[in-house]
């Protein structure tokens, strides 16, 4: 969001946020106060809660007054509560005469549920109603356009995928640290993460030789994973709170991807575009990230899979970077942030004007 809305505004348009004032991150702080340069339009924020509630009214209350008071032409919802706000805005302001569009780009939230769950099934109801209010659907995976339409079923906009881009700063070669760990983790630190899978993978190394883990971020799950390294005794595991990502790059070898689902992470493209050797999971959007080249993924949840992978590093470092650097040739040809933004904005003049 935040490299889309600056591409935008670098393309002369004038761009506004809204977003949560509840759960950001000192890291996300930063950068969202970075970005105030960027929008004519201004940040604004307000609480929104990941849970449906009661407070949701109040959040979507205040989006519609920032929309009304800036007179936005394009209302670009990004994620679940985000897509609803952004189309129950959109919705009020049409009922009074505006002539608004309204985008909508899940980020997983309401997809990772299972459609037959009870919680699966209550959300996929809401997206096939909000559905309805939605003049273009944007996917930043094919990953996550065949999920939205499997769950959600028919599509009565147009759609789009469009994938997320790096920026030219982003595609500079990296510079180790002196005394960078082996292996490195970068993300919220939460279950479906698989931090967890990594320290029991990690376990399995110690087996056979030595290495040493940086673990960076913050999130619900910390103390449940620092718990679970002490009770493992891994030696050798270190947490870091969150950082800018080229920042952490520096720290470590190798990055490492556990997750149990994904859709186009961001890390993972970063660390593609700085030429880091890559271990990630076969979920989500990752196939499209490593499409063509030769880096591997692995299946989540397999702590022994991800031990063998970790091996495979140790032992052939030489190897992975070779690798490395093939990925982030091609990651370079296919993701770009000024395309990206270019995309975007020619998705909404088309529906807009078409």
């Amino acid at each position: 969001m935040r490299d889309l809305a600056a591409a935008q505004a670098a393309l002369g348009h004038a761009v506004g946020v809204i977003c949560d004032s509840t759960q950001c991150d000192a890291l996300s702080e930063s950068r969202l106060e970075d970005l105030k340069i960027d929008l004519e339009l201004g940040l604004f924020r307000t609480p929104m809660s990941r849970d449906i509630g009661p407070a949701d009214i109040s959040a979507y209350v205040s989006a519609r007054q920032f929309a009304e008071r800036c007179g936005a032409d394009i209302l670009h919802g990004h994620g679940a509560k985000g897509g609803a706000y952004a189309r129950l805005t959109a919705l009020a302001l049409k009922r009074n005469g505006a002539r608004v569009s309204c985008f909508y780009t899940p980020h997983g939230g309401s997809l990772h549920y299972h459609p037959s769950s009870l919680k699966g099934r209550f959300y996929m109801e809401l997206e096939r109603r909000l559905a309805d209010l939605t003049d273009g659907l944007i996917f930043e995976s094919a990953y996550s356009a065949r999920k939205f339409a499997t769950h959600v079923g028919h599509l009565p906009c147009r759609s789009r995928v469009i994938h997320n881009g790096v920026l030219p700063e982003e595609l500079m070669p990296r510079v180790l640290n002196d005394g960078a760990a082996d292996f490195l983790f970068i993300g919220e630190l939460r279950y479906l993460k698989g931090v967890d899978v990594m320290l029991d993978a990690l376990r399995r190394v110690h087996l056979s030789t030595t290495a040493i883990a940086l673990i960076v971020g913050d999130g619900p799950d910390a103390a449940t994973f620092r718990k679970q390294a002490a009770d493992l005794q891994i030696a050798g595991v270190t947490f870091s709170r969150g950082q800018p990502v080229k920042q952490a790059l520096a720290r470590g070898r190798c990055v490492i991807a556990p997750s149990r689902a994904e859709s186009l992470p961001y890390v993972v493209l970063e660390a593609a575009s700085a030429g880091v050797p890559l271990i990630a999971t076969d979920v989500g959007g990752l196939p499209e990230i490593v499409a063509g080249t030769d880096t591997p993924l692995i299946p989540p949840s397999d702590a022994a899979a991800l031990a063998a992978a970790m091996l495979r590093f140790l032992h052939d470092p030489v190897g992975a970077q070779l690798k490395a650097h093939r990925l982030r040739a091609a990651v370079a040809r296919r993701f770009n942030a000024s395309a990206m933004a270019m995309a975007v904005v020619e998705f909404y003049g088309a529906l807009r004007h078409g």
